[in-house]
This record gives structure tokens, sequence and C-alpha cells, in this order.
């Protein structure tokens, strides 16, 4: 065996051939869904939605009506969340620059298909708020937990968005009890066209999103969030 010439580059993580690329492509994307426990994620937002689709054949007053939804929604946005971690660190570094794209296209898939998902199961049912409050409290509650991905690590980001839920029934409770509690920062207690919560929600989705894409979620071992 003949050693390479001095002074030749490296092979590519990925081919550069045009023939192989796109394959090598899906193969990462793949390997990164599978790291993430993307399918046990899918699983879990179609519990989701079947559990609102359940909820929704119940007869509820107005308050059960917004707070059941709201739960089920921290719900999918603490598994979206979780997902952004990987317990065997990012081995996809090595491929440079598709890392971030990687990181970026997984969430944003994970809370395009839980809002869907959770419209699909609310068609036709008396879901309190309709979609423009579904939406909302999805893209906000998981851009809450993905910040606490980056800043506490994939095992932990689950309690942001729920925590965040807890502020959120509260929220509603002052609907009905006041002093009401005003802010568009806790949007689920405004209605579900209010344009102040929901540019607060997307600004906190956009940041998780972000964060995520640049910095990744932290190690779980404690170390800093990678870069």
């Amino acid at each position: 065996m003949t050693a390479a010439p001095a002074g030749r580059a490296p092979r590519p993580v990925l081919s550069s051939r045009p023939d192989q690329a796109p394959r090598a492509i899906l193969r990462l994307a793949w390997l990164h869904a599978v790291s993430r426990r993307l399918p046990a994620a899918l699983a879990l937002l179609a519990a989701c939605a079947a559990g609102l689709r359940g909820t929704l054949y119940g007869h509820w007053d107005a308050y059960g009506a917004l707070q059941l939804p709201l739960i089920i929604e921290a719900a999918c946005a603490a598994v979206i969340a979780v997902t952004a971690g990987s317990p065997f660190g990012e081995p996809e570094r090595a491929t440079g620059r598709w890392l971030p794209f990687l990181r970026l296209g997984a969430a944003v898939a994970l809370t395009a298909l839980a809002a869907g998902l959770l419209a699909a199961a609310g068609a036709g049912m008396p879901l309190a708020g309709g979609f423009p409050d579904l939406l909302r409290n999805v893209a906000g509650l998981t851009g809450i937990g993905l910040l606490g991905a980056v800043l506490l690590g994939g095992p932990l980001a689950w309690t942001g968005p729920l925590a965040y839920a807890l502020a959120g029934v509260y929220a509603l409770y002052t609907d009905w009890h006041p002093p009401t509690l005003s802010t568009p920062w806790l949007w689920p207690g405004r209605p579900p066209h209010d344009v102040g919560g929901a540019l607060c929600a997307a600004l906190v989705f956009g940041a998780g999103l972000a964060a995520i894409t640049i910095r990744g979620a932290r190690d779980s071992a404690g170390g800093d969030p990678p870069a």
C-alpha cells in the first residue's frame, strides 16, 4: 500500500461527487434524527394529538377548555425540546457546515408537525382559541424549550415549557379572577388574535431557533454548550 502524497487534503466526510452528495446528506439527516430520538418524538406528538382529540369530546367550562389544550401544547413543546440534545454528543460536528442546518431543520420540522397534528386533532371540534391560539402557544413554548436545551441540556429542557405552562394557566385564571395579568409575555392569557402576544411568542420562538442552531444543546455531562 502506497502512502498518500504529502500535502494532499483529507477526503471530506460528505462526498463531493454530485451523484453521491444527495444520498450522503440524506443519510446524515437520518443519523441525526435517530441520535435525537426523533422517531420516538413523533410517536409522543401523535399521542399528544390523540389526547387532545379525546379531551375535546368532554364537556368543559370556558376555563377548562382553555387550560387543557395549553397543557397538551406544553407537553408537545417539552418533547421537541428534549430531542434537541443527544445522549451521544454531536458526532455530526465532523461534517462542519452541515450541523447547524441539521439542528434548525429538526426543530422547525418537529414544531410544524406538532402544530399540524394538534390542528388536525382539533378539526371539527370546539377547540377554544382555534388555530391561532394553538400555533402561538406551540411556537412560543417550543422556543422556551429550545432555549432551555441550550442552557440546561436536552434532559432538562422540558422544565422550561412546563414551568411556563403553569404561569400561563395562572394568567388564564386571572381572566376570571382579577387583577388580570395583561402582559403579552404571558400570551396564553391574551385573546387568540392579540398582536402583542403573537409577537412575543414569535420572538421567543425565533430566539430559541437561533440559539439551538448556532450553539446546540448543552452537553448533558454539564459542560458548556457546544459551538
